[in-house]
């Protein structure tokens, strides 16, 4: 039974990483909900460009986070404030300039989730 929560290798190359907070989701998702975690920066629902943009197919590794506040997974991943989800554990890309703009513009230090910025 467990095998069915993790996607056969053909539906997994569907599968795309938000290049900001890393959760994993289907294009479709992305366009019917936008991101869970950050949609006011990404803006990514109902734009199929704006997913290309800000999503990647590359990414390596997937955690399920079930209770992200409890979970030091999720602190370490820093996706602790985040929803429950499926994460990746590095993610390959970088977010628009735009995006990163706003970001500083909020006060916020952008740090890429291919683990090349380690604390």
């Amino acid at each position: 039974m467990a095998a069915a929560a993790i996607p056969p290798q053909a539906r997994a190359k569907q599968l795309r990483a938000c290049l900001l907070c890393s959760i994993i989701q289907t294009p479709v998702d992305f366009r019917r909900t936008g991101c869970p975690n950050c949609e006011e920066l990404m803006q990514m629902k109902g734009s199929p460009d704006r997913i290309q943009m800000c999503t990647t197919t590359y990414f390596d590794g997937i955690i399920a986070v079930i209770d992200p506040e409890n979970s030091w997974v999720a602190r370490w991943q820093r996706t602790a404030k985040y929803v429950r989800g499926m994460y990746a554990v590095r993610v390959k890309g970088r977010i628009p300039e735009d995006v990163e703009a706003e970001l500083e513009s909020r006060g916020i230090k952008y740090r890429p989730r291919d683990q090349t910025d380690q604390d």
